[in-house]
């Protein structure tokens, strides 16, 4: 277990990661628990590196004595190559977005699952998932995928501009919830699909403050269905603008960053984190006042 007199050196990395406020929501609550804990971003933008350098990044962040990282896009999946150890549920979604350095060995881990997981349940409790349609397969999307099998979806539709990656993990997941109906769809599909749909998720980096837009037309929303985001940055996204504007219930991608950041805090500090405190403070991080635990599991944020 961790000391008070232990200190931690954790980083992300990542493109377009510099403004993330994970840093800031990790380091707020070490202060409460009196740990010194330093959270520094690795932005592959600003050091023009490409993500297939994750490996060595890695490798140069532990010969300078960091405690772990968290992994962002585009080296979720890439990073696997790079591990001594994945965690099993982790291998199975064949992504990693938290990697711990121990005995000087990599130990990789999916938060983000979690994460997404305890949002959903939290943010849109009792959410029709008869038929959800999902924007992305890459590493987020994978995560994601698999929260939505396990919290009960009955169908899942992948839409991938890699069409072939959507097929692959499709199959993957198919084969884990035989249950459920899992497949990957061509882009002519999608607008019937998210007209039928009881729910939508991005989970590609489409509305991200470097990435603006929406990943298929809104105008097809209706009011009776369910939306939800995993981009942050800006937390009013696009798509989560327009599927209020109709009525949607929605999930906005703060429940998701605030969730992966809880359990992956935990991980690398063995300390309980306080997860209402740090969706406080993540409000406060975007200018919004922390929402009381009644109106939360309203689902609309």
């Amino acid at each position: 277990m961790s000391t008070l007199n232990e200190s931690f050196l954790i980083g992300l990395i990542g493109d377009g990661i510099t403004e993330s406020l994970t840093p800031p929501m990790h380091e707020r609550e070490a202060d409460h628990h009196g740990v010194r804990y330093l959270y520094r971003p690795v932005d592959l933008a600003k050091i023009n590196r490409p993500g297939a350098d994750v490996g060595e990044l890695l490798r140069a962040g532990r010969d300078l004595g960091f405690n772990g990282f968290n992994i962002t896009h585009p080296c979720k999946q890439i990073v696997m190559d790079h591990l001594d150890e994945v965690a099993p549920q982790a291998a199975a979604i064949g992504a990693v977005n938290t990697v711990l350095v121990r005995d000087d060995k990599f130990i990789g881990y999916n938060t983000d699952c979690s994460g997404f997981t305890e949002g959903f349940r939290g943010g849109l409790p009792g959410a029709n998932l008869d038929r959800v349609v999902q924007f992305g397969s890459g590493g987020a999307g994978s995560a994601v995928a698999e929260a939505l099998l396990a919290v009960g979806a009955q169908r899942l539709d992948l839409v991938d501009v890699d069409v072939a990656r959507a097929a692959q993990r499709a199959a993957a997941l198919a084969a884990r919830y035989p249950g459920a109906v899992v497949g990957a769809v061509e882009p002519d599909q999608v607008p019937e699909l998210v007209i039928g749909a009881s729910g939508v998720v991005n989970a590609t980096p489409v509305g991200m403050h470097h990435h603006p837009g929406t990943p298929f037309d809104t105008a097809l929303l209706n009011g009776g269905q369910w939306v939800a985001d995993v981009v942050y940055l800006p937390l009013a996204t696009e798509l989560v603008t327009a599927a209020k504007t109709v009525g949607c219930q929605v999930l906005d991608g703060g429940h998701m960053a605030v969730g992966q950041a809880v359990d992956a805090f935990r991980l690398f500090t063995d300390l309980n984190p306080d997860r209402r405190r740090m969706r406080d403070h993540f409000l406060s991080l975007t200018g919004q006042s922390p929402v009381a635990p009644a109106q939360e599991s309203g689902g609309a944020q």
